[in-house]
């Protein structure tokens, strides 16, 4: 009797970054599994791609501007996405969340070897046909992701006797003003109960970076840097808005980037 053939793989290959896309592209090529290879160069689009399309699996930058990667699985629905992968730019600490849920993922930059050992990975997953319990797992694993390690995912602030949650990836800088602070969502700023201080340890370092005593940025929200004088940058932000990085956070920012300014 002859052996039946493996399952063809299609695969959407979701970021933001031209040259990452390729390199995904060009290994799943090398693959005689892989039937289709779709692209997606943004979440939304991934987003519309993965309802539209219906990819076997998908491998999902975590950052990306606008939507990001928890963005895209939000907007789809964790029970309704694909077998995914994610590819990161987070450190080891980090992803503990992903590892803990039994995701797999690659962290830049990666190499062939470790590719090939998360494809056997999925060729296994997919050969068990388990993805509802894969869909499960993806749910909890969003409802956690936020709260892991203290990291806060919403703020819930109160007003003129109503409460509304405000989602920390939403945020573009955070600004001390005595015993609040103001978070600048936008164009608008929302006051909120709380120092500085006691903010930065509840903030996920990964994508916020205190950056002088006073103001804590969205990495994901800084459009450039001016530099100042005597080693002290202007951050400027997507929103027009302007803060500055004082020389004694600069080098947070810098390890946090893996690279000098």
């Amino acid at each position: 009797m002859t052996p039946p053939q493996p399952e063809r793989i299609r695969v959407l290959v979701v970021d933001d970054e031209t040259p990452a896309r390729q390199r995904l592209i060009d290994l799943l090529r090398k693959d005689p599994q892989i039937a289709e290879i779709l692209e997606a160069e943004n979440g939304m689009a991934a987003a519309d791609m993965i309802n539209r399309e219906r990819p076997d699996l998908v491998f999902l930058d975590v950052q990306m501007a606008e939507l990001d990667g928890l963005g895209v699985i939000d907007a789809v629905g964790a029970e309704q996405m694909p077998l995914t992968v994610f590819v990161t730019a987070y450190d080891r600490h980090a992803i503990r969340a992903f590892e803990l849920n039994a995701l797999d993922y690659l962290l830049k930059p990666f190499s062939d070897e470790r590719f090939e050992a998360a494809m056997a990975r999925v060729k296994a997953r997919l050969s068990e046909r388990g993805l509802g319990e894969f869909g499960q797992r993806m749910l909890d694993m969003v409802s956690r992701i936020g709260t892991r390690d203290g990291w806060l995912d919403r703020f819930v602030v109160k007003s003129g006797g109503t409460t509304r949650f405000v989602r920390t990836v939403d945020i573009d800088w955070i600004e001390a003003a005595g015993v609040y602070v103001s978070l600048h969502v936008g164009g608008a700023e929302i006051p909120y109960r709380a120092t500085l201080l006691e903010l930065a340890d509840k903030l996920d370092p990964v994508r916020f970076i205190r950056v002088h005593r006073s103001a804590i940025v969205n990495i994901e929200s800084v459009l450039h840097l001016e530099p100042i004088s005597h080693g002290e940058f202007e951050v400027i932000l997507k929103n027009g808005s302007r803060c500055r990085i004082s020389r004694s956070y600069r080098s947070q920012l810098e390890r946090r980037l893996r690279q000098p300014l």
